[in-house]
């Protein structure tokens, strides 16, 4: 009776239900894990003498912070100055957004140069904070017979929100300085013409973080402080500043980031990791030698 029981017990195999369950787990992850790169490619932009595309913006540039030119990210800006003046504009950069500024100065070739200079791009965020370039030539040296200069300055991605002692890149304007930084006192206010450009990069919800600004970082935002807390009082409200031109999709619009997807994808592979752990140890029950009501 027992060499009965043993032969007509089978035992069952694990070895199909194991290669599903990793077959399954391979292939979510190779299907999640291959999409992602392309959302958060790094390549570098065209310059901006050979980006046809970008559409003309102002012909004019502010000598500072609250004269500056509004540049739209997409545009290019030109200008005519004279060697010494310093050239300001002013763009939106919102939230998963990594900007980078590209600048062409033009020297006229007729006119003879004393020695060689040296120019120089900055970028100060909406509360006037120097912004350190991720790569790029910021600050390039022309030599005496020097027919043009380009720059490039990449920030860093922006936040939603930071602490208040950080120095992060946070939504709202970006002002963009440039300006000769070494020339002889001979050249000074010989003329060029200036050519800046501003596109950016999406990063993706990899860059993702807690929390969001109340009101993005533009000018007039203290302005509109002031027109609540003047409504409150009962005095006249202040003329409010020309606001900056919004993003085409408004300041940090949109819910959807691919962090959505990486959640879900880890929970499908968490799933199917527990589904094939299951399978190793549950084991092939009760042993087939031992007698029934044992």
């Amino acid at each position: 009776m027992r060499t009965v029981l043993r032969r007509s017990r089978s035992v069952p195999s694990r070895r199909p239900r194991g290669r599903v369950a990793v077959a399954a787990a391979l292939a979510a992850a190779a299907l999640f894990t291959a999409a992602p790169p392309a959302l958060a490619d790094t390549s570098p932009s065209p310059s901006v003498s050979q980006d046809e595309e970008a559409e003309a913006g102002p012909t004019e540039a502010g000598t500072a912070f609250r004269t500056a030119a509004r540049l739209a990210q997409g545009q290019r800006g030109t200008a005519s100055a004279s060697t010494g003046d310093y050239l300001y504009w002013v763009f939106p950069a919102d939230t998963g957004q990594r900007p980078t500024v590209r600048a062409t100065v033009s020297l006229p070739a007729e006119q003879a140069r004393q020695s060689a200079s040296t120019w120089r791009i900055d970028v100060y965020d909406g509360l006037r904070r120097r912004q350190p370039c991720t790569y790029g030539l910021q600050e390039r040296r022309a030599a005496e017979d020097a027919a043009e200069v380009r720059l490039t300055c990449t920030l860093r991605t922006v936040r939603a929100y930071s602490e208040p002692w950080a120095n992060d890149p946070l939504p709202g304007a970006y002002y963009v300085r440039l300006t000769v930084s070494r020339l002889a006192a001979d050249d000074l206010g010989r003329p060029f013409q200036a050519e800046v450009a501003v596109d950016s990069q999406e990063t993706g919800g990899s860059t993702a973080v807690g929390g969001r600004l109340s009101e993005p970082l533009t000018p007039g935002v203290s302005a509109v402080s002031a027109e609540g807390q003047a409504e409150e009082d009962g005095a006249e409200q202040a003329p409010r500043p020309a606001a900056l031109a919004e993003p085409e999709d408004g300041w940090s619009s949109g819910w959807w980031t691919d962090r959505w997807l990486w959640t879900a994808g880890g929970a499908v592979l968490a799933a199917l990791a527990g589904v094939f752990g299951y399978t190793l140890t549950r084991g092939n029950g009760r042993p087939g030698r031992v007698p029934p009501g044992v």
